[in-house]
């Protein structure tokens, strides 16, 4: 890949436009998106402009969305160009696209489209955010059940070459509701005069168009199918879902719940790229959302001011503490928040899961306890058994807080991963300061 680029920046230098376009359009659609996202500004442009028109429609889809809008941007001059691009994209992709862009954007950039492009575009974008319907494309191909394998295979080679996927062929009937799907390997290994009908068994796992896309994950997760059908809600189909796309959603939903378990409002795709002022916004929410939850710590402690002063040494061990249990309630968080986003565990499941962390952050507790004492008896004898004890009871607590808290923001519809580290941490930082010096106040 290093020679490849190297080879490409003398020929740019060197004005060779006619080998560069010759060189650069006989290798690989992912090698060309490698090579364009790493070009200097100005050189990425100019290497997309050189594709032929199949190479630049697949190029183009595996681009990040910043680069597809400068490469838009550069093309907005040459309309004919420009709507080639556009309607040479497939409808789901150009709708991922188009969604990202403000709204006066996305409608200018519709009129580029063929109107029969344009309608399945409006269309597409019609569904709610995020939903299956914003995901699928209108590009399969279904056959009637009362065709022989003969027609069916007809037909197929007819509409078949607009279609993103030729694994699977779906079964509708007159009013174009799905009856069944099957696999292009039974239709092939059928006899040319057999009805298609005899080959179905009417069993097929098929998706809502008005379904959040993470169902969408799930059920590729379940099924391990290459496509699935999507239909509303009368069982009409409507397009189909395939699986590279579904693994883009994934990569999203699982980098957002990576960034939110950060406490970092959107997503942040790449820092090299991202502006200082966008990360900066990102960010600061959550930040100072903390600082005022962490100001009850601040006020729970100040109320302990005549115990801390008779005992100095309790002050050694209070960040020991309240640390233990918030990294307690993030391990436990993670576990949770993990089970949930891939189905393994429902809502309806805590109060199975409750008991059984209540016994296993009783033995942690337990087990931390011992070392905690342990270092107590070297550095403050005196309040071995507050240590100890605290603990115990703060391990315990913050573990609780951490399997409770995504059950509870799931309950009120909300992602889960919104209850991320640092949330968690100041929760049980409030609540590892009571416990200590309450148990200490009691002892002592």
């Amino acid at each position: 890949m290093v020679d490849i680029k190297t080879r490409f920046e003398q020929l740019i230098e060197n004005k060779d436009w006619k080998e560069l376009k010759v060189e650069l359009n006989d290798i690989d659609p992912v090698q060309i998106t490698e090579i364009i996202e790493d070009a200097p500004d100005g050189d990425d442009v100019l290497l997309f402009r050189l594709l032929n028109r199949k190479l630049a429609k697949e190029t183009f889809q595996l681009l990040s969305h910043d680069m597809q809008e400068e490469i838009i941007e550069s093309m907005a001059r040459n309309v004919k160009k420009l709507s080639t691009l556009l309607n040479d994209i497939e409808p789901d992709d150009r709708t991922a696209f188009f969604e990202e862009l403000p709204g006066t954007i996305s409608q200018r950039l519709i009129q580029f489209l063929s109107p029969e492009e344009r309608n399945t575009t409006i269309r597409l974008l019609g569904y709610p955010e995020d939903s299956i319907g914003r995901l699928m494309t209108p590009e399969y191909v279904a056959v009637n059940p009362e065709h022989t394998i003969e027609e069916a295979f007809a037909h197929i080679r007819v509409y078949g070459k607009d279609s993103e996927t030729l694994n699977v062929v779906y079964i509708v009937d007159k009013e174009w509701k799905l009856v069944d799907d099957i696999r292009i390997k039974e239709l092939i290994l059928a006899d040319p005069q057999q009805k298609v009908q005899d080959l179905l068994d009417y069993r097929f796992v098929a998706l809502n168009a008005m379904d959040d896309q993470e169902t969408a994950i799930g059920a590729f997760q379940d099924y391990d199918r290459v496509a699935l059908p999507v239909l509303n809600s009368e069982g009409v189909l409507l397009g189909i879902v395939t699986f590279d796309d579904i693994m883009d959603v994934a990569e999203e939903e699982s980098t957002e719940d990576f960034h939110k378990f950060g406490s970092i409002q959107q997503s942040i795709a790449n820092p090299l790229k991202e502006r200082a002022w966008g990360m900066y916004k990102n960010r600061i929410v959550w930040l100072l959302a903390l600082v005022f939850v962490n100001i009850f710590s601040g006020a729970a402690i100040s109320s302990f001011e005549s115990l801390i002063q008779t005992v100095v040494s309790l002050v050694f061990f209070l960040p020991l503490l309240i640390d233990s249990g918030g990294n307690a309630g993030s391990q436990s968080a993670t576990l949770m928040i993990r089970a949930l986003a891939i189905g393994d565990v429902k809502v309806s499941d805590w109060y199975k899961l409750i008991g059984k962390e209540f016994i296993i952050s009783f033995l942690l507790g337990v087990t931390m306890a011992a070392g905690v004492a342990a270092i107590a008896s070297f550095r403050a004898p005196e309040i071995i058994l507050v240590v100890a004890l605290s603990m115990l009871l703060i391990v315990m607590t913050g573990s609780l807080i951490g399997l409770l808290l995504p059950f509870l923001f799931t309950k009120f519809r909300l992602d889960p991963a919104t209850a991320s580290a640092p949330l968690i941490t100041s929760i049980a930082d409030i609540c590892g300061v009571l416990i200590y010096f309450s148990i200490a106040s009691w002892i002592m």
